[in-house]
């Protein structure tokens, strides 16, 4: 099975790659939009530029396209980049977004080929703990929902991070695993990396009640 990976350098992206390895699919490329925006409905946009990096870390070629981000027209750019590669399917993150599944899927049937997405309604929390105990290593770079607050920015995604996102979910209602947007995450290390994404420069963006942690300069490292 020849796939092509929908990668943001995100948690869920990441993992979905290392599932479709383990049933011995060939991951032929990664496909990554960056939008102009960041209010994008598809595609994640917090320093999305460093799945270039992300890419030869994990030793595989990655397909770039810019995108405006604006809803429903945003899909062609990713038709665009998808048409005409010799695959048979895509597999992307998504874990409950019916909005992110059905326009993938609708691509997938215009183009004959398939939508595979190896986290779809998993169980969130037992996700999160599966991702950690795989050896992923992950930060939190956005968030965006009422209860989070600066001290989130750069916080890593270990085992008393997912507590308290458990927490936050029982206290303010957040998507556990972010679905919704509630944060986004950047993977530095992990089972598939031959190298580790070393940030270098970082700037906290805090705005009323959301902010992002903005990575100015990285570099790949020895693990």
């Amino acid at each position: 099975m020849r796939i092509a990976a929908l990668f943001s350098g995100g948690k869920d992206s990441m993992f979905s790659i290392y599932i479709a390895q383990q049933y011995g699919w060939d991951v032929t490329c990664l496909v990554s939009l960056f939008p102009e925006t960041t209010d994008s409905w598809m595609f994640h946009s917090v320093n999305i530029t460093l799945t270039e990096l992300l890419a030869e870390a994990l030793r595989l070629p990655l397909l770039k396209k810019q995108t405006p981000g604006v809803k429903e027209t945003e899909l062609e750019d990713l038709e665009s980049i998808l048409k005409g590669l010799d695959i048979d399917g895509v597999i992307s993150g998504a874990i409950a977004s019916e909005y992110q599944r059905t326009r993938i899927e609708k691509i997938c049937d215009k183009l004959a080929i398939k939508s595979f997405m190896p986290l779809w309604h998993k169980h969130q929390k037992l996700l999160l703990q599966d991702q950690w105990e795989a050896g992923f290593r992950s930060i939190i770079v956005g968030v965006f929902a009422e209860g989070f607050d600066e001290a989130w920015l750069g916080r890593p995604l270990d085992q008393d991070t997912i507590d308290a996102l458990d927490a936050l979910q029982k206290k303010n209602g957040i998507n556990i695993a972010g679905e919704g947007g509630e944060y986004e995450t950047l993977v530095l290390d992990g089972p598939l990396f031959s190298k580790t994404l070393i940030l270098d420069d970082c700037t906290k963006e805090w705005k009323r009640d959301c902010g992002i942690l903005r990575v100015n300069r990285a570099h790949l490292g020895e693990r």
